[in-house]
């Protein structure tokens, strides 16, 4: 018997949800960051998505904590 498999998805726009996932964080963290700028995104009727190159720049953004 042989078995299919879906190659994965590289995904250009995201949930709020799945972001938060990639982030590591909450949802609702999320959400905070997006009204506060931090994240962007776009709207698509009532849904929000975040481009991935959004989330690559935020993350860029972060610095990291003195040592």
């Amino acid at each position: 018997m042989s078995t299919v498999t879906a190659t994965p998805v590289d995904r250009l726009l995201y949930t709020p949800e799945e972001a938060a996932e990639a982030l590591a964080i909450g949802r609702s963290t999320l959400y905070e960051l997006m009204a506060e700028g931090a994240v962007k995104y776009i709207k698509l009727g009532r849904l929000r998505r975040i481009r991935r190159a959004d989330l690559e720049m935020y993350v860029a953004s972060l610095a990291p904590m003195p040592a």
